[in-house]
């Protein structure tokens, strides 16, 4: 790839929002697209704060934020991403959502564009299922942390055909948007998912078992192995809905060892999942 490439990411929300400000930041020309005007506005409107916030911590430059907002092109229509080079997903974490998405960019991006999705725990084989033969070799996974804009890891899965060429291409352009690959197997809940939700299941049943309360487990996660966030803390900033989506996800792969918690799912289906405002382990309910 050149330098500056024509970059696409579908899905506006927390991680794709993100994933396109990264690409902007670095120099590429992206296009940002989601089903309603509505979301893209939000979604501009909360890069535009992530920027101002980083600016006052030094972490932008002011001359450089406004720009890169100005590289993000919004639309509501994928018809556009008939010139992209690379398009990155970033979607809701279910197979039949992104399959719709990856059957649509089929049809649409260059032969030689590579499709990456951002999912979390979803086999990259079984995803790239959804686009043709000729497709395959040019699918990658590019698992992104949250928040996209400080974390610095990224996970690259090459699925059964993905080619070299492509693996390499995914990861020269996570370095070069400022980002550290590390190449992982093709296996459900990839490296991270599964050793994070071994730890939340296990901070779960400790909270069931009346050892410690979801606070006292955040703050022996941080001081005692210096995690930057305790467990709970975590299940309500990505919400405990996905978390347990991504548990039935590797229980299912794996069997017991990631069996979802009572606790949680109950918590789940009370909507108690956590978010943006939302209550959730630590965030208490409006009275």
């Amino acid at each position: 790839m050149a330098s500056q490439e024509k970059i696409g990411v579908v899905g506006a929300g927390l991680m794709g929002r993100e994933i396109a400000l990264v690409f902007a930041l670095a120099g590429h020309e992206v296009l940002l697209c989601d089903r309603t005007e509505e979301s893209l506005a939000l979604a501009m409107g909360r890069l535009g704060e992530i920027l101002e916030k980083g600016v006052a911590r030094g972490f932008y430059k002011a001359d450089e934020t406004g720009a890169a907002l100005k590289r993000i092109a919004t639309t509501t229509d994928l018809g556009r991403f008939k010139d992209r080079n690379f398009v990155t997903e970033a979607v809701f974490e279910r197979e039949e959502v992104k399959a719709e998405v990856f059957v649509k960019l089929d049809g649409i991006c260059p032969p030689a564009c590579v499709i990456a999705t951002n999912t979390s725990t979803i086999p990259i084989s079984v995803l790239a299922s959804h686009v043709s033969p000729t497709r395959r070799a040019n699918f990658i996974g590019t698992h992104y942390f949250s928040p996209v804009s400080r974390m610095k890891l990224v996970e690259v899965m090459p699925g059964f055909d993905t080619s070299p060429a492509t693996l390499e291409l995914a990861m020269r352009l996570c370095r070069a948007v400022g980002k550290t690959p590390i190449a992982i197997k093709d296996v459900p809940g990839f490296a991270v998912n599964r050793l994070l939700h071994v730890l939340m299941i296990e901070a779960v049943r400790l909270v069931e078992e009346g050892v410690a309360t979801p606070e006292d487990i955040d703050t022996a996660c941080k001081l005692g192995l210096g995690h930057p966030m305790g467990p709970f803390e975590l299940m309500d900033a990505t919400t405990s809905s996905l978390c347990l989506q991504a548990q039935e996800i590797m229980h299912e792969a794996y069997g017991e060892r990631f069996r979802p918690r009572p606790l949680l799912k109950q918590r789940v289906r009370a909507g108690l999942v956590g978010g943006r405002g939302k209550p959730g382990w630590r965030t208490p309910r409006s009275s």
